[in-house]
C-alpha cells in the first residue's frame, strides 16, 4: 500500500533538492579549490602524477612547455564532446561544470607557490600532505554529487563499451597515465605517485564516509539469549535479532545484531568469547547511526 502518491513523491523530492541545492554547489567550488591549490602548490611543480587529465597535463607540459590549465581545458572539451556522443545529453551535463570549473581553478592559483614557499627537497612530505589536501577536496566534490570531468568521462565510456567495472575503467585509465611518470620522470617519482593517489584515495573516502567511532557487531550464537541478556544489562545497548537459515546446513539460526561505540569494542567481543566461545561474528565500522535509544 502506497502511503505517498507519485506527485508527492516528485514535491518531496523537489524540496530535499531545492534545500541542497546551494550548499551542494558552495561545497563543489570549494573541493575545486583544494584541488587547484594542491595540484599548483605540491603536485605540478614536483612532478607528481596522481592520474586524471591533471597527471597528463603535468606530463605535457614537461615535454611540450604547454601550460597544465590550458592543457586540462583543451582535454576536458574534447572529453564532453566524446561524451555527448558517447554517453549522452545526461551524463555530459553533469560533468560540465566541473570540467570548466577545475581548469579556470588551476589557472587562477598557477602562481600560488611564489606566495607559499615549499621546501622541495621533502618529497615525502609533498607527496603525503599534497595528497591529503588533494583527497579532502575530491571527497566534497563526490559527496556533493559531482565531478571534475576528465577521465571520469574516460572511465564511464570505457566501462560502457567493454562491459567492465568502473574500478577496473580506472586502473585501466589512470593507471596508465601513472605508469607514464615512470618513462618520463624516472621510477623515484612514480614510487611517490604512487603514495599520492593512495592518500588521495583514503582521505576521499574519509570525507565522503566520515570517521567511524561506531562499530556494528552481526552475531550467530546457539547462545543468543545470554549474549542479548549481556549486551542488553551490562553494555546497556539495544540489540537487534534477525531469524536467518544456514546456506549449508539449512538450519534455522539466530542473528543478534548491535551497534556500539567503539571504545566497547573489545568488552563486547570478549565477552561473546566468554559466553560461546564457538560463535561466529563479524564486526564492521558504522559511518552514520541515526535514530533507536
Amino acid at each position: 500500500m502506497r502511503i505517498f502518491s507519485k506527485a508527492k513523491d516528485l514535491k518531496i523530492l523537489e524540496q530535499i533538492n531545492s534545500k541542497s541545492n546551494v550548499k551542494r554547489h558552495i561545497q563543489f567550488v570549494i573541493g575545486c579549490f583544494l584541488i587547484a591549490v594542491s595540484y599548483n602548490l605540491f603536485l605540478a611543480p614536483n612532478n607528481i602524477v596522481a592520474g586524471g587529465v591533471g597527471g597528463l597535463a603535468i606530463i605535457i607540459n614537461y615535454l611540450t612547455g604547454i601550460e597544465n590549465s590550458i592543457v586540462i581545458l583543451v582535454a576536458d572539451i574534447l572529453l564532453l564532446i566524446l561524451s555527448y556522443f558517447l554517453l549522452g545529453k545526461k551524463k555530459t551535463k553533469a560533468t560540465i561544470l566541473g570540467s570548466i570549473l577545475f581548469p579556470i581553478l588551476v589557472s587562477l592559483t598557477s602562481d600560488i607557490g611564489a606566495y607559499i614557499d615549499i621546501d622541495t627537497d621533502q618529497l615525502l612530505l609533498i607527496s603525503a600532505f599534497g595528497g591529503v589536501v588533494y583527497g579532502f577536496g575530491a571527497g566534497m566534490i563526490y559527496k556533493a554529487g559531482f565531478t571534475t570531468g576528465g577521465t571520469d568521462i574516460v572511465n564511464q565510456i570505457i566501462s560502457k563499451y567493454l562491459k567492465t567495472s568502473m574500478g577496473k575503467s580506472m586502473l585501466y585509465c589512470d593507471g596508465t597515465i601513472v605508469l607514464l611518470t615512470a618513462f618520463v620522470f624516472g621510477p623515484t617519482h612514480f614510487m611517490y605517485s604512487i603514495i599520492v593517489l593512495y592518500v588521495i584515495s583514503f582521505m576521499s573516502d574519509r570525507v565522503i564516509l566520515g570517521v567511524s567511532d561506531s562499530k556494528a557487531f552481526y552475531i550467530v550464537t546457539k547462545e543468543d539469549k545470554k549474549i542479548k541478556e549481556y549486551i542488553l544489562k551490562y553494555l546497556n545497548h539495544g540489540v537487534t535479532v534477525f531469524n536467518a537459515k544456514g546456506g549449508y546446513a539449512k538450519e534455522n539460526q539466530t542473528v543478534l545484531m548491535c551497534v556500539l561505540p567503539t571504545k566497547d569494542y573489545y568488552r563486547l567481543k570478549e565477552g561473546i568469547h566468554e559466553i560461546d566461545p564457538d560463535s561466529f561474528f563479524v564486526v564492521t565500522d558504522a559511518y552514520e547511526v541515526f535514530g533507536g535509544e
